[in-house]
């Protein structure tokens, strides 16, 4: 943390970024960063290289999941917060990969996550769908956003 940063809500992730910084803040804790959804994750969510070593750190707990390819690199941001760059799924991308990962974290929270894009201002169903194609989860995705819509 830099002098004079104050500690944010999302110190977690801050300090899961320092520890794996190659890693991308994404699924439930994306959510909870983006405002999302009604879940509270007691474990801060990393994507990782399919290829990278698993980090070893014993705080904040991490959850790694492995994204290779345009999963991987597609619609990820980068947010300073308490003075440190972390790197998060965009939202839209976010939505995908609930999507992509519905039977680790449950069909519910996926369908809450697109239900909450599709209701937000400044929503990009562009944007939507190109991160549901970079996922490759576009026929998964469909019936939901067509029931929504």
């Amino acid at each position: 943390m830099s002098a004079g940063a104050k500690v944010t809500e999302h110190h977690t992730l801050v300090e899961a970024a320092k520890r794996v910084p190659a890693g991308i803040v994404c699924l439930l804790s994306a959510l909870a960063f983006h405002r999302m959804t009604t879940q509270i994750p007691h474990e801060v969510w990393l994507a990782i290289d399919v290829k990278a070593r698993k980090p070893r750190a014993d705080w904040p707990p991490m959850r790694i999941v492995r994204f290779s390819g345009r999963a991987r690199t597609f619609g990820v941001e980068e947010h300073v917060i308490e003075g440190v760059e972390v790197k998060v799924t965009s939202r839209a991308k976010t939505v995908a990969d609930c999507f992509k990962y519905r039977n680790k974290i449950g069909i519910d929270v996926a369908v809450e996550a697109l239900r909450d894009y599709l209701r937000k201002r400044g929503r990009s169903m562009d944007d939507l769908l190109r991160a549901a194609e970079a996922c490759r989860v576009s026929r998964v995705m469909k019936p939901y956003m067509e029931s929504f819509s």
